[in-house]
C-alpha cells in the first residue's frame, strides 16, 4: 500500500473534500478490539514493542488495512484471555469495529478479519508456578 494514499470520504466537494488516511483506519480499529473484554493485547512487532517501553502507545498496533478498488478489508491481530469462547470474542471485536467505524467515518467495511496468535494466562498461576 503507498505511503500517501488517502481514502476519499465526500462526494460533495463544494466546500473541499474529505480524506482519511489509512492509519487514522488502523488507530480507530485498534481501540476498537482492545475495548472488548477478552481481548489481553493485540499483537504487535518488535519496534513498536520497544516504542511502547519508552511510552509511546500505538493504538494501530496488530492492525493492517488494505484499501483496493473492492473495498477496505482489516486484519486484526489479538492475544486473548484463557477460557473464553474464541468465536464469541472474535465476532465482538468484528462488530464492534464495524461499527466504531461506521460512527467516526462513515465508511462500509467489507471484511474484518481476526487473527488470534495467542492466549494468555492469568498471571496469577504464573507467579504461583515460580514460587
Amino acid at each position: 500500500m503507498p505511503e500517501n494514499e488517502l481514502l476519499n470520504v465526500s462526494e460533495d466537494t463544494s466546500l473541499g473534500k474529505v480524506e482519511i488516511a489509512p492509519e487514522v483506519i488502523e488507530v480507530i480499529a485498534g481501540i476498537a478490539a482492545s475495548e472488548i473484554s477478552g481481548v489481553a493485547q493485540m499483537r504487535g512487532s518488535f519496534a513498536t514493542n520497544v516504542t511502547e517501553r519508552f511510552g509511546k502507545k500505538n493504538h494501530g498496533k496488530g492492525v493492517k488495512v488494505e484499501l483496493s478498488s473492492d473495498g477496505i478489508k482489516i486484519d486484526v491481530y489479538v492475544v486473548l484471555n484463557y477460557g473464553l469462547s474464541i468465536p464469541t470474542v472474535a465476532q465482538a471485536i468484528q462488530d464492534n469495529i464495524r461499527q466504531a467505524l461506521l460512527n467516526m467515518t462513515a465508511l462500509k467495511i467489507n471484511e474484518v478479519n481476526v487473527h488470534v496468535v495467542g492466549v494468555q494466562m492469568e498471571q496469577k498461576e504464573e507467579a504461583e508456578i515460580e514460587e
